[in-house]
């Protein structure tokens, strides 16, 4: 069987924050043995692409181990920030969605940790 594409939502969660016109998106894994396949696929290019729309200027991850998680800064993606945004989001909260859709491969074995409903198998 090979790997499943899934949203990066079933092998972790993530939380939003702002500062001017930087959002910090932290993804922490839902268990320790889906972090080395987070730390492979979740890289500053493939959010730089799943955030192409918002043209951050700069992409940078910070890799927390000890915690299984790690933390992008995008900068520039905000519109402006809080108080020059036009957008309803000014803030960025809804971020953490836009990233938690990020497409991954996890291989069979890593299916059973995933959250929620057991993938389809391929047609």
């Amino acid at each position: 069987m090979t790997s499943i594409t899934v949203p990066l939502y079933r092998a972790a969660h993530g939380r939003t924050g702002d500062k001017g016109n930087r959002s910090n998106i932290s993804v922490i894994a839902w268990h320790p043995d889906l972090w080395p396949l987070l730390l492979e696929q979740v890289t500053e290019a493939a959010v730089a692409a799943q955030f192409a729309h918002r043209q951050p200027a700069r992409v940078t991850r910070h890799v927390l181990p000890r915690l299984q998680a790690m933390n992008f800064v995008l900068d520039e993606v905000l519109d402006g920030g809080v108080n020059d945004a036009l957008n309803l989001d000014s803030h960025g909260k809804a971020l953490s969605f836009l990233l938690l859709d990020l497409p991954i491969l996890v291989p069979p074995a890593l299916l059973p940790l995933l959250a929620g409903p057991p993938p389809e198998p391929p047609h």
